[in-house]
């Protein structure tokens, strides 16, 4: 099984897996001996969260009962967003918005309800030939314009009928006009290039899959090259691994971190000014990225702005982020990878960025220190590798010691054979073996810690797991939430300006 076919039946059959909190299982890290292990604090859900979550009857993509998208990934105060709606039939809809985190738990915060307003059934597009674009012209059903009040932060837009269905889609308010000690870029561009929407049983495809014309998944053939933010995300309207996200924000936030927020469109289209934040913090699945995207965090981190990647396979895939036909900004993500790209432009084709030059130069090793090296068969556990360092202080931890289950789904390591950080000290702070799902064997995952001559760090985690650890009641690790405390609290101190 290749790897696209494998995360393209990750796509189709991790339903469960898309909302705001993944199930698992947590255990504390097993060792011989030592200081005691840190105990838990316990988490438990707010009211609002569960009425986020459920209460309401179940939307599927074949039949549509509500379904909307954003007309922007991000919005500003002061700014104005749309949102497209689609209903089964005409009825009447109310708009709620909630924002995640801050002061509350690891819930959200309904901050306001729009008053009903009509919806009805619009045009579900077909994908267009030799791309396979998906992008609805839905107009516009309902505008929020930010209270000024309003922080920054991940939000959602909660869509409920008149008879009973529910569906959201998230969104950003950023003040990239405010100093912040973090910034936390939520990953769009990967969201939509795992968007299945609509998964109805003909129509849907992303960048993995599509529908075959008899109405059986397909594989790299029919997926699509270019997919849209036109539309919604699949069923009930969170994105694919939008968990990783939320969990980080909600831990970063109970614990008092002064965080602002934007989304990796704003990274791409030059909003931000890494040398407003001393740490910029890439929270979840943040696969695609466009050359825009990349030279800003190589320029943060020549301006002393730390990086911290908290999940993995982090900068795979080049992209260019493109506009819609109709000429708004930055609407498609394209993405041929191994076809042809016919429009490469000056940052070259749209591949992996390890394969843009023969010397392997743009691999993303060459930032990160480590680089995705495979998929899971099942979580394996972290193997602690140089305990003494401060980024394992506190946690009790020694060489060898193992954290369960805490390597899942994909993993990131060290290749010596490709580039590494040039004038970097690099210290690898796990060596964990796994058995890859692509039949590749056993391989060795590896979190990973780069300082520069000018103290700058760069950190990856190199595990889907390690968000879901922060701040997911089901994941909860308090060793990964002692060494995330630890790695702060030194970038914080440590300027690397």
């Amino acid at each position: 099984m290749s790897r696209r076919r494998a995360l393209g039946v990750i796509g189709v059959g991790a339903a469960a897996l898309t909302g705001c909190g993944v199930p698992g299982r947590s255990a504390p890290a097993t060792h011989s001996g030592g200081a005691p292990a840190v105990r838990p604090k316990p988490v438990v859900p707010t009211g609002d969260w569960a009425s986020v979550q459920g209460g309401m009857k179940k939307v599927t993509d074949t039949v549509g009962q509500i379904q909307g998208y954003a007309s922007k990934t991000s919005v500003s105060r002061g700014e104005s967003i749309d949102f497209h709606l689609s209903s089964h039939l005409a009825q009447t809809c109310r708009v709620d918005i909630h924002r995640v985190g801050r002061g509350d738990g690891p819930g959200t915060r309904r901050l306001m309800t729009s008053t009903p307003f009509p919806v009805r059934p619009r045009t579900r597009p077909t994908p267009a030939s030799g791309t396979g674009l998906i992008a609805c012209d839905w107009p516009v059903s309902w505008t929020l314009r930010i209270p000024g009040s309003w922080e920054s932060g991940i939000f959602l837009a909660v869509f409920t009928t008149q008879d009973g269905y529910r569906s959201y889609t998230p969104f950003v308010v950023r003040d990239t006009g405010r100093r912040s000690d973090i910034l936390m870029v939520v990953p769009f561009t990967t969201y939509q290039a795992y968007n299945l929407w609509p998964h109805d049983g003909h129509t849907g495809r992303n960048r993995y899959r599509g529908y075959t014309p008899a109405g059986v998944w397909g594989g790299i053939d029919d997926r699509a090259l270019k997919v849209s933010f036109d539309r919604p995300y699949p069923e009930s309207g969170l994105p694919h691994w939008f968990a990783l996200d939320t969990s980080a924000a909600r831990w970063a936030e109970s614990n008092g971190y002064d965080i602002t927020y934007a989304s990796s469109v704003d990274l791409h289209e030059g909003r931000i000014d890494p040398s407003n934040h001393r740490v910029m913090m890439f929270s979840g699945h943040d696969e695609y990225w466009s050359r825009e995207m990349r030279d800003c965090a190589e320029q943060a981190v020549s301006a002393g702005t730390h990086l911290a990647f908290l999940a993995a396979n982090n900068i795979y895939f080049q992209i260019r982020v493109e506009d819609s036909a109709e000429g708004r900004a930055s609407r498609v993500v394209t993405c041929y990878k191994e076809t042809a790209d016919p429009a490469p432009g000056p940052t070259g084709p749209t591949v992996r960025w390890r394969q843009l030059d023969t010397d392997h130069r743009r691999a993303e090793q060459g930032l990160l220190g480590v680089q995705y090296n495979g998929i899971l068969k099942k979580p394996a556990p972290l193997v602690v590798r140089e305990s003494r360092h401060w980024f394992w202080s506190g946690t009790g931890l020694r060489d060898g010691d193992e954290i369960p289950d805490l390597i899942a789904v994909e993993a990131d390591g060290f290749d010596p054979a490709m580039p590494r950080p040039a004038g970097t000290k690099q210290t690898l702070l796990s060596a964990s073996p796994y058995a890859d799902r692509l039949g590749r064997g056993r391989t060795v995952q590896n979190t990973s810690l780069c300082v520069n001559k000018k103290g700058t760090f760069v950190f990856v985690a190199g595990t889907f797991y390690w968000p879901l650890a922060l701040g997911d009641p089901r994941h909860f690790n308090p060793h990964v939430q002692r060494a995330t405390r630890n790695l702060l609290t030194r970038m914080l101190e440590h300027s690397g300006k």
